[in-house]
């Protein structure tokens, strides 16, 4: 599984010579660890200033190993041999006029019935 963040359109175009293309700049296939290997490279020379994240099972604790290179909205860190995925912290005042803007969103938690 591979997914791109603000890459140009023939990066996209080439990938899915090797993978589907279910949501746009999400990838998904099996592949051989050779071909995986050269769609990261790939991918990492051509992204001119965005993104890629990739994802592949492996025998290890967690079943999957994972990889970022360039700018993306999450990031992966390793926390004791665990990967994990890290957001970026927003200052204060950005996160609330996010929630306000979204329609449909509330603001606050509507608190559960008694019993609950």
């Amino acid at each position: 599984m591979m997914i791109l963040e603000t890459v140009p359109v023939g990066l996209r175009g080439e990938l899915t010579r090797w993978l589907i293309e279910p949501h746009p700049g999400v990838f998904v296939g099996h592949v051989s660890a050779l071909v995986r290997d050269r769609l990261w490279q790939k991918c990492c020379q051509g992204l001119k200033g965005g993104g890629v994240v990739q994802a592949w099972s492996t025998n290890n604790e967690q079943r999957f190993q994972m990889r970022s290179f360039g700018t993306t909205r999450r990031e992966v860190v390793d926390f004791d041999g665990l990967q994990l995925i890290r957001l970026p912290v927003e200052p204060a005042g950005q996160a609330d006029s996010k929630v306000a803007a979204e329609p449909g969103r509330r603001a606050k938690q509507t608190p559960l019935p008694r019993g609950y």
